[in-house]
């Protein structure tokens, strides 16, 4: 190790300290499935449920893999003795080596109990530090599905559940992808806790994704930052891609204030129609009444008709609804579809009533200027309502004359 090496090693184990804390997302899906699957998350909880999952779990370890005892393997178990101390773990221990041939690890969930287990030449592959943040990145799973009384194992068993039955909707399949995802952002943080820093973290994660006997964490952390000019959203299936894992991590040893908003738009992206999980339906819903609220509430002649709609779609809907935040509805918000959505919601307020339809899309021009959507307001009118340029043009004018 370079001199240079220990000295930024030195630096970030003196920054202030880092807990493992579930990610917002993991205790807002726990709310929403509390509240909304309340008989899935009865039967996902189940003691009796998670005793046959777990001994179901320990027979298939011992038929697939071979088991690991310290006094032939002292290294790797000092190590995740060392790893349980720092994360604070305290449960007896398992670990497994499996015939697969790539180089990679897994915890095998059972409550109360560590199984760990790797495959391929991980153990040799890796240099002891390394080793520890592979650890620590497994460990962190069972630490997160064992804090706030088993709560995330238990929403991770209801997804779970859920994708096994014919009907399940596409927004259980994304919700337990995003699921996926946040945890192991989290999962990456345990091994930068357990390591002490983040460049084995990093080291790990690149060697274990490439195979490479040698790499170089400072360079990769700098290859993952040079791609913040051109945001992109996770499109990974369980895993986020590994420059964003390790700029994520960067991000967070580093206490950057706007992370939670870096994650959100990394691993979610803006509110999509073609994307949407469990949260942002209940999202979507709320934009809705929203947006339905700024044309309820035109004077009471114009605004009681759009009211009868929007109870068509809201029964509780009323006449002081909160109007959506123009925020909410800008580009980095939401997306072309969501936007569309809007625009095509907007339309019906307008033809609810013929008496309102001038008046209520002339609220809807001043407002595509306002979030950024006038092209797109302008092409639904043609598209949708058949429009002419010249008639188009004339009420975008007197929308820009009413501001």
């Amino acid at each position: 190790m370079s001199e240079a090496t220990v000295v930024e090693t030195e630096v970030n184990l003196q920054r202030p300290d880092r807990t493992l804390e579930p990610l917002p997302f993991h205790h807002q899906l726990v709310q929403y499935l509390k509240a909304h699957e309340p008989h899935a998350w009865e039967l996902a909880s189940s003691a009796s449920e998670q005793a046959k999952q777990g001994q179901e779990v320990r027979d298939a370890m011992l038929r697939q893999t071979y088991r690991l005892e310290p006094g032939g393997h002292p290294a790797v178990f000092e190590a995740c003795t060392g790893v349980m101390s720092a994360l604070g773990i305290d449960a007896p221990v398992n670990i497994y080596q499996a015939a697969d041939g790539s180089m990679n690890a897994a915890l095998v969930y059972t409550p109360g109990e560590v199984n760990l287990v790797f495959y391929g030449p991980t153990l040799e592959r890796l240099a002891p530090e390394e080793l520890v943040a592979l650890i620590g990145h497994e460990l962190a799973h069972y630490k997160l599905w064992s804090v706030d009384r088993g709560d995330h194992y238990t929403a991770s068993r209801v997804l779970d559940l859920a994708q096994t039955f014919p009907d399940a909707a596409r927004s259980h399949f994304e919700t337990a992808r995003l699921l996926s995802l946040h945890t192991e952002v989290f999962a990456d943080r345990g091994a930068a806790l357990a390591a002490g820093a983040i460049e084995p973290a990093v080291s790990m994660l690149v060697k274990v994704m490439t195979g490479l006997g040698t790499v170089d964490p400072s360079a990769y952390l700098r290859q993952a930052a040079e791609l913040e000019g051109n945001p992109t959203v996770s499109e990974g299936s369980s895993h986020p891609e590994s420059f964003l894992r390790a700029r994520a991590l960067q991000l967070w040893w580093q206490d950057a204030g706007t992370l939670s908003a870096w994650i959100d738009q990394r691993l979610r992206g803006p509110i999509s129609l073609e994307r949407l999980d469990l949260l942002r339906q209940a999202e979507l819903a709320r934009l809705t009444r929203g947006f339905l609220a700024r044309f309820a509430s035109l004077p009471e002649d114009t605004g009681q008709s759009v009211l009868a709609m929007a109870r068509g779609f809201f029964p509780g809907f009323s006449a002081d609804e909160p109007p959506v935040e123009l925020g909410l509805l800008a580009p980095d918000r939401i997306d072309a579809s969501t936007r569309d959505y809007l625009i095509a919601l907007l339309f019906d307020c307008a033809m609810v009533d013929p008496d309102l339809t001038e008046t209520v899309l002339l609220r809807g021009a001043r407002l595509a200027g306002t979030i950024c959507a006038e092209e797109a307001f302008r092409t639904a009118l043609k598209r949708d309502l058949k429009w002419s340029k010249r008639t188009i043009d004339s009420l975008m004018a007197r929308a820009a004359k009413a501001d």
